[in-house]
């Protein structure tokens, strides 16, 4: 069983009512945006594409990252915060744990955009998931107990946390190649991290 912290414990919950809350929302074609029929909590909080959509909003930034497509996409996401999010946790504190989380959560949907300027991967559409808050956790897990051993899943083998990230980080850069823009968002994730966790060692302290 899980011993879910308390910032995690509330991310978890704020996930779980938005998604819920889509469920049972009025369906439709919200403001032309995309070309098929979304709940409005899922067409007020995903993220437009800032080049080829007029509805993207500085605030989606934020809220994209408690908005999700579907169980598997959310479960699968909770599953790894519930996991690897208590470690960061207790081992931070409250408040640099929720700045971590949201900092490269936001990180990962500026990279997104800034990949999307440079190269015009394309529209698209809208953009949901904590996958690049995700991946921030990954990462900084893989950074800070890198011979902690974790039971995969699928297969069930043990892994060490710092082969788990550059297991996930190459798969990303992989599917990155295919043009899908979410994987462009994992990897923003895992860069953010990479550059909160060397500042904050460069700035020392008893968090290292």
């Amino acid at each position: 069983m899980f011993r879910l912290t308390p910032v995690v414990k509330n991310l978890i919950i704020i996930n779980v009512i938005v998604f819920l809350a889509g469920m049972f929302a009025p369906r439709g074609y919200f403001n032309n945006c995309v070309p098929y029929e979304m709940d409005i909590v899922t067409g007020y909080l995903s993220m437009y594409s800032s080049v080829h959509s007029d509805c993207f909003q500085p605030y989606q930034l934020f809220t994209y990252m408690f908005v999700h497509g579907g169980f598997m996409h959310i479960f699968f996401n909770m599953l790894t915060l519930a996991f690897i999010g208590p470690i960061l946790e207790s081992f931070w504190g409250q408040k640099r744990f929720t700045l971590f989380y949201l900092v490269t959560g936001i990180g990962a949907a500026v990279f997104t955009i800034l990949v999307n300027l440079t190269f015009d991967t394309g529209h698209f559409g809208t953009m949901v998931g904590a996958s690049g808050a995700i991946y921030g956790l990954l990462m900084g897990f893989g950074m800070l107990f890198p011979n902690m051993e974790v039971m995969l899943l699928i297969p069930p083998i043990p892994i060490k946390a710092k082969y788990l990230v550059f297991l996930v980080g190459g798969l990303t850069f992989l599917m990155d190649r295919s043009g899908q823009v979410a994987h462009f968002t994992h990897l923003g994730g895992i860069i953010f991290a990479f550059i909160l966790i060397r500042l904050w060692r460069h700035q020392g302290g008893s968090y290292y």
